[in-house]
């Protein structure tokens, strides 16, 4: 058979791992080429929120494609663009008044570092340090990558990485010394600190409380840093809340969201910001404009999509839907934590997490093992290295969640 020219992401070609083609998806199941059904049972990574192929988000993007597909953003508008930031203002924290459109997580980062730097230099101060969290990860770009955790990720890169100061993970009962890090940082004049807040994803969905993250927010505002949310995962509903800061009862400087902005249909992201990091750039000197934009900046088609997504959450009892698959989660997750091979089982609103056995990192052997198990078995679960998560779509049966811890079960059997 001739091999594919495609090069995968985060895929080790020289293994020879299957490499199954998918047909169409619907709800949470997927539905391969040769007649398989799967189980997605991490949203497609992260992406997927109210389901695969939703009806009233597939019907917005085909309507759109036919009126207008693409237009270059800088100095002209759109409807769909004009209606979703409308939208977002409506939903987001009231101090976030300003939605600047990219199209990935790791864009958005980049653009709220660039806004965070640009709000610094034409203040006409001296900040330009970015704390970080150890564990973090906040994309591939270069920017992403540099206030992400250095490792197995970007080690080939770090030539082209730029400094940053790191803080502890706020791990239980050591919660004081992350904050007493973030506080020296931030006495020094951090121009900001990026944070995921309430659960790291890629780090290896490590926990933290929402009273830390409060803490956390209360010390950047004493000496101005910056306060930088990613919500790029943790947002649209995933820890249990439309946005993981509203646990903390708090408001960043700037918000990026991606992932669930379509719901997951097709690429999307904002950086929303607060209106005085927008005034710091606002000036009649073109030399201080926001230099940042990509070809397919609010794009109409991914808008449409937006909108829809926005439509569900006001129209349809999406929260509630939330909170079921919370509880699911919970009494799954409890039986599960019986098993001896289960370590540290946790979980944030849809999210749980558990180690199997003794930790060894993202480069785990057990990893590529469980994650071949686990598509014999037609569920689509991506450990990061011994570290299972379960982050299904809202959509989701009891009947499919029964048949995914049924099947961590089995897998962990035979791995252990």
């Amino acid at each position: 058979m001739k091999e594919s020219p495609i090069w995968h992401p985060f895929t080790q070609h020289g293994l020879g791992e299957p490499i199954p083609t998918l047909a169409r998806a619907e709800g949470a199941i997927l539905h391969t080429s040769d007649g398989q059904q799967i189980i997605d049972a991490i949203s497609s990574w992260w992406v997927t929120t109210h389901g695969h192929a939703h009806p009233r988000i597939a019907a917005a993007i085909a309507e759109q494609a036919a009126v207008l597909d693409q237009i270059i953003f800088a100095g002209w508008t759109h409807g769909p663009a004009e209606e979703l930031a409308n939208g977002l203002r409506a939903l987001m924290p009231e101090s976030l008044t300003r939605v600047f459109f990219s199209d990935s997580g790791s864009t958005s980062v980049e653009v709220a570092l660039k806004m965070a730097l640009g709000y610094w230099l034409h203040r006409g101060e001296a900040r330009h340090s970015v704390v970080v969290m150890d564990n973090g990860y906040h994309g591939d770009t270069i920017g992403a990558m540099s206030v992400g955790a250095r490792g197995a990720f970007n080690r080939a890169y770090e030539p082209l990485l730029f400094d940053v100061t790191s803080i502890p993970f706020p791990s239980h009962g050591a919660e004081q010394h992350a904050l007493d890090a973030l506080e020296v940082a931030c006495r020094k004049g951090a121009a900001a600190f990026i944070v995921e807040p309430l659960i790291l994803g890629a780090g290896g969905m490590l926990m933290y409380s929402s009273q830390t993250l409060a803490d956390m927010r209360r010390v950047c505002a004493r000496y101005g840093t910056l306060f930088i949310a990613d919500e790029v995962m943790t947002g649209w509903g995933r820890t249990g809340t439309l946005l993981a800061c509203e646990q903390a009862e708090i408001e960043p400087d700037i918000l990026c969201l991606s992932k669930g902005l379509t719901g997951g249909a097709v690429p999307l992201a904002v950086t929303m910001a607060s209106e005085p990091v927008f005034d710091a750039h606002r000036s009649e000197d073109r030399a201080h404009m926001f230099f940042h934009s990509s070809s397919y900046t609010a794009n109409p088609i991914a808008c449409a999509a937006a909108n829809a997504n926005l439509a569900i959450w006001r129209d349809e009892p999406v929260m509630p839907r939330i909170a079921s698959l919370g509880e699911g989660q919970a009494v799954q997750l409890n039986a599960l934590a019986t098993h001896p091979a289960v370590q540290n089982p946790r979980q944030t609103g849809t999210i749980t997490a558990f180690e199997v056995g003794e930790g060894s990192g993202y480069l785990s052997d057990l990893a590529p093992r469980m994650l071949a198990l686990f598509r014999e078995r037609n569920v689509l679960l991506r450990p990061l290295g011994n570290t299972i998560y379960v982050m299904p779509p809202y959509c989701i049966s009891s009947e499919q969640l029964d048949c995914i811890y049924d099947t961590i079960r089995e897998v962990i059997d035979d791995v252990t």
